[in-house]
């Protein structure tokens, strides 16, 4: 049913405005469509704008609320500030899901440690609402979440609701602080120092800034984590979905397809260096 060439045409059921310049679009398909669609938290749709282009965008719901998916954008560029200009009732074209998602199903039993940057959340959020809905299935959570300035974190009420059940940690951090701000001033890497992990039993979770990335992964290493406990998300320039136009290639990997969701042990080699 899923032509990976051609786009679906979603209807645009909700809009929210997240901050000043993120915006959510809740999508739905025609009924029959809607109920072969399936997906994995990490996993990607390219978003078409019609007329004007399409972008990668993470689902960011949970894939049990099967009669819709969410899309968080920031607005960048023409094709994400024509998508925030849209409305409920508004169409748009859809071809996905594509990549490869978090191996969740591999991390029952185990700690979670979530660490993300910026709207380097998006991707992370999904695995968070699938582990909070299935939360006897893993141990420890721990989030960290980092934003450039206090008014750009979003979801907060969530937040507040997942510090609630039980061995759920939660630390937040924000370059710049505004009036109110409950967490703390600086970088997110700088919150791995502050909390107690079990290392032969912790999965880490990264999305962000490459640099950022960079930071928190040589940082779990001096915490013991394994180099195959270190999962991430990479961003790069993806045009197709498929593996065909090379835009996203990075090594003898295609983000698109092999990713975006990365063990730590198998792209080592190519994170951070120099031309990738």
């Amino acid at each position: 049913m899923f032509d990976p060439h051609m786009p679906h045409v979603a209807v645009i059921d909700r809009r929210i405005q997240e901050s000043s310049t993120i915006f959510t679009l809740r999508l739905q398909y025609d009924w029959e469509v809607q109920q072969a669609y399936e997906f994995d938290p990490g996993q990607f749709n390219m978003v078409t704008l019609f007329g004007v282009g399409e972008i990668p965008i993470s689902i960011v719901n949970d894939p049990l609320d099967n009669h819709y998916f969410d899309h968080t954008i920031r607005v960048v560029g023409r094709v994400s500030d024509g998508l925030s200009k849209l409305q409920p009732g508004d169409r748009v074209g859809i071809r996905g899901p594509f990549g490869r998602g978090w191996p969740l199903a591999r991390m029952k039993g185990k700690d979670i440690l979530l660490i993300t940057g910026g709207l380097g959340c998006a991707p992370l959020v999904s695995v968070i609402r699938f582990i909070m809905r299935r939360r006897e299935y893993y141990g420890r959570i721990h989030i960290l979440q980092g934003v450039k300035h206090s008014d750009d974190l979003i979801w907060r009420e969530q937040y507040d609701e997942w510090a609630k059940l039980r061995d759920v940690h939660i630390l937040l951090a924000a370059d710049v602080v505004g009036k109110g701000w409950k967490g703390q001033q600086g970088m997110v890497t700088e919150l791995i120092s502050q909390i107690s992990v079990r290392p032969h039993r912790t999965v880490a979770l990264l999305c962000g800034p490459e640099l950022m990335m960079l930071t928190a992964i040589a940082n779990l290493r001096d915490m013991a984590l394994a180099d195959g406990s270190i999962w991430f998300s990479m961003e790069r320039n993806m045009q197709c979905g498929i593996g065909q136009c090379g835009h996203c290639q990075i090594g003898p990997h295609y983000v698109c397809q092999d990713g975006p969701v990365f063990c730590y042990s198998d792209l080592a080699d190519f994170l951070g260096a120099k031309g990738f």
